[in-house]
């Protein structure tokens, strides 16, 4: 058995060889002295997720000792997520351990990948140490990524696998285990075990909360719902942890600033997004608006949105030959209220 891999991938099929091969339960991991460290490093994984989206990095020694606290923390931080059951937490942390994997894949031989892989139940194979997958997989796991080049028409096929460089398969990878997470959490927990991790609870409850409370304003006199659909569409995609192009970040905020919402209430939008970094966001928010930058940008028109492909889902209000920029389609919106209005003639 390969501790060390059994503990740097804690969801794997062996990572629970290994505990059971400890005789680890879940009995003493809530109760014996000598699980504190699992507990601990558990509660950590939570806040790494709050905090910077990413569970934290620890080094394994060759030390039998500190891979199976690793492995017993990932069930622990389990329980604790499926306590609060917190929609946004619960995506925060899916993606957080995801993330994690992601990295350390990078580290990892071809052969490596491509079995962490196959129990993620991805179709993948390796040929002279370039890694496919079977394109019906790369469709569900790049249908999020929304980027023309990991479009499936731009990509190398062979006997039905995509070809792919190491870092997309493994990005690739990174939603899988997202959608696995997501999809088995929250966990049943019994009232007694309630009882016995309400403290570590109560800790991450405040620490949520109070991420969440530091970008809770409110977004003036927006009307998110009129919005036209490439807005709508680029707003619910970054508030559900999809990975946005450059192109549709630009395009999102320099439109949210145009209607008038400044860089804190276009924050308290991105920040409910489970892969949401303070740091790198308001910079970017900020080099948008023009308050680190010397230019104040404008959010593009429709014909440039279709050529960047984050024009979606255009209704019958879009296919008006006057409506040729989304602030025209809010205005007919907002002051009609009628997705059929006929739109004024307006000048961008």
């Amino acid at each position: 058995m390969d501790t060390l891999r059994a503990a740097r991938y804690p969801f794997l099929e062996e990572s629970s060889s290994f505990a059971e091969s400890h005789s680890a339960d879940i009995v003493s991991l809530l109760m014996s002295p000598s699980y504190a460290d699992a507990r601990k490093r558990g509660v950590d994984r939570i806040l790494g997720a709050i905090r910077n989206s990413e569970v934290s990095y620890v080094p394994l020694a060759n030390f039998e000792y500190e891979r199976l606290m690793e492995v017993m923390s990932y069930p622990y931080a389990r329980i604790i997520v499926s306590c609060l059951n917190d929609r946004f937490l619960t995506k925060r942390y899916a993606l957080a351990e995801s993330v994690h994997m992601n990295r350390l894949l990078g580290e990892e031989r071809a052969s490596t990948v491509i079995s962490i892989a196959k129990e993620l139940k991805v179709d993948a194979v390796s040929k002279d140490d370039m890694l496919m997958m079977h394109f019906t997989d790369y469709l569900r796991l790049s249908s999020r990524i929304k980027s023309v080049e990991w479009k499936l028409v731009n990509s190398e096929i062979f006997n039905g696998h995509v070809f792919l460089s190491n870092e997309r398969f493994c990005r690739a990878l990174q939603n899988a285990l997202q959608d696995k997470i997501e999809s088995e959490l929250p966990i049943s927990v019994p009232d007694d075990i309630r009882k016995i991790v309400s403290n570590d609870v109560k800790h991450i409850e405040i620490a949520l909360n109070d991420m969440k409370s530091k970008f809770s304003g409110d977004v003036g006199d927006v009307q998110v719902e009129e919005f036209p659909p490439c807005m709508r569409s680029l707003l619910s995609g970054t508030q559900n942890g999809l990975n946005l192009p450059h192109s549709g970040r630009f395009a999102l905020v320099s439109f949210l600033h145009t209607l008038g919402m400044d860089s804190e209430q276009i924050m308290a939008l991105f920040s409910k997004s489970p892969d949401f970094d303070e740091s790198k966001t308001i910079y970017q928010v900020k080099h948008i608006t023009g308050e680190v930058s010397s230019t104040e940008y404008t959010p593009p028109e429709c014909k440039t949105m279709k050529s960047y492909g984050i024009c979606y889902e255009p209704d019958d209000l879009c296919n008006n030959e006057k409506v040729v920029h989304p602030l025209i389609y809010y205005r007919i919106r907002t002051r009609s209220g009628k997705r059929d209005a006929a739109p004024a003639d307006e000048k961008e």
